[in-house]
């Protein structure tokens, strides 16, 4: 059977999370309705990963089978009329048989938006306000004690019933423009709220004013309730996923 693959892109704030729930309005149950609507053949999409709820994508991909082929340009503007105005597909292109949208993925990358400023905006977007002055030189040296192959313990969700707790993160920093910072991740996988936990655990240590080092303290320890809160999701968007080795253009720290 082809098949075939699509980048998805979807505003999470009014979804229970990606992935098909009882009872629930996910991305995956409005993305499935829309494609049975087209193509009956369609049994089932497949996700490269799970973003939990009122979690943004610019950049999920999932590849379904079909039993016959279809015109990846047709179809395409074909579903976007049904989907919801909070949910499109940017791509539709075949792939070889091999392919699987998770199993094959080599990284994952992540952004979190923080507005640094004293009052709010209409025009924020979905991103996190912090009234506190935030120090950018401070918060990229936390932020590369993460880089490299460790055990992520301390920033899994205890309610998570996946055992693994290894990660490989290829980049992990932050950026201004303008009164807004981007934090971004890039790594192998991620665990259950493990990006918003990294980032309350970041702010953490600013507001404290703790050392920077305080995070890889954190890292080692390998115990959640060291770390800081799992901050609000709004702010937190997947932006791409690989399928070729992350590109090595950031240093590793020095320890």
């Amino acid at each position: 059977m082809p098949k075939y693959s699509m980048i998805v892109e979807y505003i999470g704030t009014n979804y229970s999370g990606s992935q098909v729930q009882p009872d629930a309005v996910t991305i995956q149950s409005e993305l499935n309705k829309a494609l049975r609507t087209l193509d009956k053949s369609i049994k089932k999409t497949i996700f490269s990963g799970r973003t939990d709820a009122g979690v943004h994508s610019k950049g999920q991909v999932v590849h379904f089978e079909s039993e016959e082929p279809i015109v990846a340009s047709r179809f395409l503007n074909s579903l976007n009329g049904l989907l919801p105005k909070d949910i499109s597909v940017s791509e539709i292109k075949q792939v070889d048989e091999t392919f699987h949208a998770q199993l094959s993925a080599k990284y994952r990358r992540y952004q979190y938006k923080i507005v640094n400023r004293n009052q709010r905006s209409v025009w924020d977007g979905h991103s996190l306000l912090v009234r506190e002055p935030l120090d950018l030189n401070r918060m990229n040296k936390s932020l590369s004690y993460l880089i490299g192959a460790h055990d992520f313990t301390s920033f899994k969700s205890m309610k998570g019933t996946n055992p693994a707790k290894d990660c490989i993160v290829y980049k992990a920093d932050c950026k201004k423009d303008g009164d807004t910072i981007i934090v971004e991740i890039a790594a192998n996988r991620f665990l259950y709220n493990m990006v918003r936990t990294i980032v309350g655990t970041l702010l953490m240590i600013e507001h404290e004013k703790l050392e920077p080092e305080a995070m890889k303290e954190i890292l080692e320890a390998k115990d959640r309730t060291k770390a800081g809160p799992t901050i609000s999701p709004d702010g937190l968007t997947l932006v791409e996923v690989g399928y070729e080795n992350y590109p090595q253009r950031q240093a590793k720290h020095k320890k």
